[in-house]
C-alpha cells in the first residue's frame, strides 16, 4: 500500500471546480476573485478538499480552504456526508475551547453550485505529517527530526485532546449522538455496525471483521466512563503543525458523543497502523513515538483521567479503521485498479495486527 499508486479519490476536474466557485462567491462578495486553485496532494479519502486565494478588498481572509462532500460518482467512503455537522462541530470547538481549529466561514448545503454540499474556511499554514508515504518512512521531517522534537510534538498532540474533552461542555455534543438506545458507546458500535453492513451489502463479507464485533461484546467495558465531545480522527496527518506545535485540527467529520477512549485508541492505534505497515517493509520506523503507554501517562497527567478498557478501544479502532479500509478497496475493485480475491480479508492491510488483537496477543508483542 505505501509504494502502491494512491487510490481515485474524484472524478471532478479542480479548474472546473474554481470557476464554479467563482461564480458562487460573486454572490457573497461581488467582484471576489478566485486564485491560485489547488488541489493538495494530500487530499482525503472521503471528503475533498480546494484550495484557493481570495481577492477582495472586503475578503474576511485571503487564504482559504474548502471542504467539499464525497463525489458521488466516486464510489463514497461514507453512505452520508453532513457537511452542516462537521461545519457546526468547528464553530462550537472554535467557540468553547482553546483547541486551534481553522475558522469557518461559509456553509453551503444546496449541491447545486459545486455539485454538493461544501464549508470554505481559513486556509491554516504550516506542515503535516505524510500519509503517503507515511512519516513513519525517512525522508520526511518528521522522520528527520530529534528525539527531543518528536516528544515535543507527542505531547503537545495529546495535550489538544486533553484540551477538548475537558473544556468542551459534553451537553453541546449531544448532537452528534446516533439514533438507537444504549450508552453513547454502545450507539457508536451499533452505528459501525451499520457502516460495516453498507460496506459489505452485495459483495464478500469479512470474517476477520465478524470476529472482531464479537469480541467488543464478548469484551465490553465495565465502566465506559463519562461521555465528552471526541474529534473522532484524531490523529497527527490531520493536524497541521507550526514547528512541532499544533497550528490548527482538521477533518471532523467523525466528531462523536463518547468516552474520552474513543479518541486515544483511535490516536494509538493509526500509529500503530503505520509503524507496521513500515516495520514490515523492512524499515525501523520510529521506534518509541506515540507509544500508548506514553499517550496514556501523558493525558492522565494532563486531566486526571486515567485511560481505561484501552484494548478494547484499541481494537475497536483497528476494526474501525478496517471497515474503512475495505471500503477503499472496493472501491478500488470498482473502478478496476486491483483484483477480486477470494478472501475478502486479504483487502484489509492490517489483518494481521487485527488477528493478534482478536487473539489476545498484539499488545504482549509490542
Amino acid at each position: 500500500m505505501a509504494t502502491a499508486p494512491r487510490p481515485r479519490t474524484t472524478t471532478r476536474d479542480p479548474q472546473e471546480l474554481g470557476r464554479r466557485l467563482t461564480g458562487w462567491l460573486d454572490v457573497r462578495l461581488p467582484g471576489a476573485r478566485v486564485t491560485g486553485v489547488e488541489v493538495p496532494s494530500s487530499n482525503g479519502m472521503s471528503s475533498e478538499t480546494l484550495l484557493f486565494g481570495l481577492d477582495h478588498p472586503d475578503a474576511p481572509v485571503r487564504a482559504c480552504a474548502l471542504r467539499l462532500a464525497a463525489d458521488p460518482a466516486a464510489y463514497t467512503v461514507f453512505p452520508v456526508y453532513d457537511m452542516a455537522r462537521q461545519h457546526r462541530v468547528m464553530r462550537l470547538v472554535a467557540e468553547h475551547t482553546d483547541v486551534p481549529v481553522p475558522r469557518v466561514l461559509w456553509l453551503e448545503e444546496d449541491p447545486t453550485a459545486l455539485g454538493a454540499p461544501f464549508f470554505v474556511m481559513e486556509r491554516a499554514e504550516g506542515r503535516v505529517p505524510p500519509d503517503v508515504m507515511p512519516y513513519t518512512y525517512e525522508g520526511n521531517w518528521l522522520h528527520s527530526a530529534s528525539d527531543a522534537e518528536r516528544a515535543r510534538l507527542e505531547e503537545a498532540t495529546v495535550a489538544v485532546l486533553a484540551r477538548l474533552h475537558d473544556q468542551f461542555p459534553a451537553e453541546e455534543a449531544a448532537f452528534l449522538l446516533p439514533e438507537g438506545e444504549g450508552s453513547p458507546l454502545r450507539r457508536h458500535v451499533e452505528a459501525q455496525r451499520a457502516y460495516y453492513a453498507w460496506v459489505v451489502d452485495g459483495l464478500a463479507r469479512s470474517p476477520l471483521i465478524e470476529s472482531a464485533f464479537d469480541w467488543l461484546d464478548a469484551h465490553w467495558p465495565a465502566d465506559e466512563g463519562p461521555a465528552v465531545l471526541c474529534w473522532g480522527d484524531a490523529r497527527i496527518g490531520n493536524i497541521v503543525y507550526d514547528g512541532f506545535e499544533p497550528a490548527a485540527v482538521l477533518d471532523w467529520e467523525m466528531a462523536a458523543l463518547g468516552p474520552r477512549e474513543l479518541d486515544l485508541g483511535w490516536t494509538v492505534y493509526l500509529h500503530r497502523f503505520f509503524q507496521d505497515l513500515t516495520v514490515s517493509f523492512g524499515q525501523p520506523g520510529l521506534l518509541g513515538f506515540l507509544g500508548r503507554d506514553h499517550i496514556e501517562a501523558r493525558y492522565t497527567e494532563l486531566t486526571g483521567h486515567r485511560p481505561r478498557a484501552m484494548e478494547f478501544h484499541t481494537l475497536y479502532a483497528a476494526l474501525r479503521h478496517a471497515v474503512v479500509m475495505l471500503r477503499i478497496a472496493y472501491r478500488q475493485l470498482h473502478f478496476g485498479e486491483v483484483r477480486v480475491p477470494e478472501d475478502p480479508d486479504t483487502l484489509i492491510l492490517h489483518r494481521a495486527s487485527l488477528e493478534a488483537m482478536v487473539r489476545g496477543t498484539y499488545w504482549s508483542g509490542v
